[in-house]
């Protein structure tokens, strides 16, 4: 189904939004993307298997990606990125603690905004009008400014990163802090102190949140 106004196409499916925008990917040379997990633009579409992302930008060509910091620790995410930096031209990926408005822009002409899910597809907003577009990219500019660049950001969860699977099956299972230092082998003070970074990391303000993020992730 889709719907459109005067500044917004709404379209259910990625099939169909990518139908709609395959040649402005195909001849862009700028892309913002913001994303808050692997999944958010990672969709497949067309008979080949292809995606959204399957051209490859020239040397002239500036990618930045804005994922929240969560993502870090999902499966896949090396490789994820591993991908990236091979990509020719300017390449900038950076990591934010705060939840993101999933949007990727083409150039600065189309926004693609993710909606949420009904009937088990993903609805999208493909905005073309140049003043929405503008404030859409102002939004991202903004959340690239205040965010961390990935390589220091990385660098400062490493042990958090190793330690998530473990840490994370320790809360779910509702081992008191005490038995899960020592299952860890370290103390209780530093325990606590990984469950506060990874809290952060995926932005719950609660164990229990911290739980139910990890699992919507897969994580557990």
């Amino acid at each position: 189904m889709t719907r459109t106004g005067e500044a917004v196409t709404v379209v259910r499916g990625e099939r169909e939004v990518f139908r709609r925008t395959a040649h402005l990917f195909e001849s862009a040379t700028e892309i913002t993307c913001a994303a808050n997990d692997l999944a958010g633009w990672g969709w497949r579409h067309g008979t080949d298997g292809g995606n959204a992302f399957a051209h490859t930008p020239t040397r002239d060509s500036r990618v930045r990606k804005l994922y929240r910091s969560s993502a870090l620790l999902e499966p896949g995410w090396d490789q994820r990125m591993s991908l990236i930096r091979d990509l020719p031209g300017d390449v900038g990926v950076r990591v934010t603690t705060e939840e993101l408005n999933e949007t990727i822009i083409l150039d600065g002409r189309v926004a693609i905004l993710g909606g949420g899910r009904r009937a088990g597809e993903r609805t999208y907003s493909i905005l073309t009008l140049p003043d929405t577009v503008q404030g859409v990219q102002s939004l991202f500019e903004s959340a690239w400014r205040s965010s961390t660049e990935l390589d220091t950001y990385d660098a400062e969860v490493a042990e958090i990163r190793m330690l998530a699977p473990r840490v994370l099956d320790l809360l779910v299972q509702g081992v008191k802090d005490e038995a899960a230092a020592r299952a860890l082998g370290m103390s209780v003070r530093t325990y606590r102190r990984r469950v506060a970074d990874l809290m952060a990391a995926l932005g719950a303000e609660s164990r229990f949140q911290a739980g139910v993020r990890a699992r919507e992730l897969g994580l557990v």
